[in-house]
């Protein structure tokens, strides 16, 4: 149950992510790349552009209880 919980985390996440890459798409080339290749690009266009990227940034806080209840299900001795 814990791996179904940690996908359903990834996938949210995932969706997410890439509507933000499609909002640095359409400001700036460069933001998009920068954001495929450098970790923290991503996270600096959010703060920079927060009208446009909130509602998506804020979606895809939701995937963190996934995750972290997935990561303590998988951890925990089964009995």
């Amino acid at each position: 149950m814990g791996i179904i919980l940690i996908l359903i985390g990834f996938i949210i996440g995932l969706i997410f992510a890439l509507q933000i890459l499609i909002l640095a798409f359409k400001e700036s080339r460069v933001w998009f790349i920068g954001s495929l290749i450098i970790p923290l690009v991503m996270l600096i266009f959010v703060i920079m552009h927060w009208e446009k990227a909130k509602s998506p940034f804020l979606k895809g806080l939701i995937a963190i209880p996934f995750y972290v209840i997935g990561f303590i299900m998988v951890g925990s001795p089964t009995q």
